[in-house]
């Protein structure tokens, strides 16, 4: 089920800091819960994952140590547990709302679209994992959505999102094609390298340009009344250049969405942009 790759879901939770609603009780209650949905719903797609390419990754250096690879777990048990996974998963999104339960439900075809298909397609893999991070912030918007608040998610989320999804995940393909060439997945093979620094570059430069856009906004300034919020912009520059460095970094066996998370500078500028973004939006609040 992967339960270090859940850390991902935390986009699940931006809309709730950005909706000013963080320190409602029963908002972000319902926040954790779509939080634990995402989470079981990706160890569901995991797992079923882990059994559509049980031969390949009983191939591969690192996977073959994978549950049903290794076989600890039997194909017929993980795919059981896989589908009790997506029902169960489904059921607490819908549970949730009709729009938490539409996104979960787009997130999963997505995925199940990714797994057959899409992932052997260069760079049409990696816009497809960026769809999943859109709709998970999709979902988190709708789950604190409250009748006399609705939260819907604004151009500047989409966009944020989005550009920083496909920044990341080019930035793993950069490293997986440096560091293990074309054995760690089929799409590799169509990749070129010099693209892929392009792509970086300019979606780094992307990244830093839309957020910078949406601190600045008349609007963002208006809802958070105080126009201070551009001062978090160092701790996204920062963030997006250790992790630039890291998916550069060829002595590094491990992927950089892995190698960030035991990462301590990059956890730490994390932890201190999301201190710095609650100061602003909850605390202070200057003339404008």
């Amino acid at each position: 089920m992967r339960p270090k790759q859940w850390f991902k879901n935390v986009f699940v939770l931006a809309p709730i800091v950005f909706a000013k609603n963080l320190f409602h009780a029963e908002v972000l209650l319902r926040a954790l819960a779509a939080f634990v949905v995402f989470s079981f719903l990706a160890g569901a797609i995991y797992t079923l994952n882990d059994v559509v390419d049980v031969e390949a990754d009983r191939n591969h250096p690192t996977k073959c140590k994978r549950p049903i690879a290794a076989g600890v777990v039997s194909e017929r048990q993980a795919t059981g547990f896989g589908v009790l996974l997506v029902l169960l998963s489904l059921s607490g999104a819908f549970a949730l709302g009709v729009g938490v339960g539409v996104a979960a439900l787009a997130y999963l075809l997505n995925n199940v679209a990714y797994t057959f298909r899409i992932k052997h397609v260069p760079y049409v893999d990696v816009a497809s994992i960026a769809t999943g991070f859109v709709l998970r912030v999709v979902a988190g918007c709708y789950a604190v959505s409250t009748e006399g608040n609705p939260v819907r998610p604004s151009f500047y989320l989409i966009a944020c999102t989005a550009l920083l999804a496909m920044f990341m995940g080019f930035g793993k393909r950069r490293h997986e094609l440096k560091v293990h060439a074309s054995k760690a997945r089929a799409a590799l093979d169509d990749y070129d390298p010099k693209t892929l620094d392009r792509l970086l570059v300019a979606l780094a430069v992307l990244c830093v340009a839309s957020y910078v856009a949406y601190t600045l906004d008349p609007a963002t300034v208006a809802f958070f009344h105080t126009s201070y919020l551009w001062a978090t912009t160092p701790f996204v520059v920062v963030g997006i250049g250790m992790f630039l460095t890291i998916a550069r970094d060829e002595s590094r066996l491990d992927s950089p969405t892995d190698e960030i998370l035991k990462n301590v500078p990059f956890m730490l500028t994390l932890v201190l942009y999301a201190i710095t973004v609650i100061a602003i939006v909850y605390k202070l609040r200057p003339a404008v």
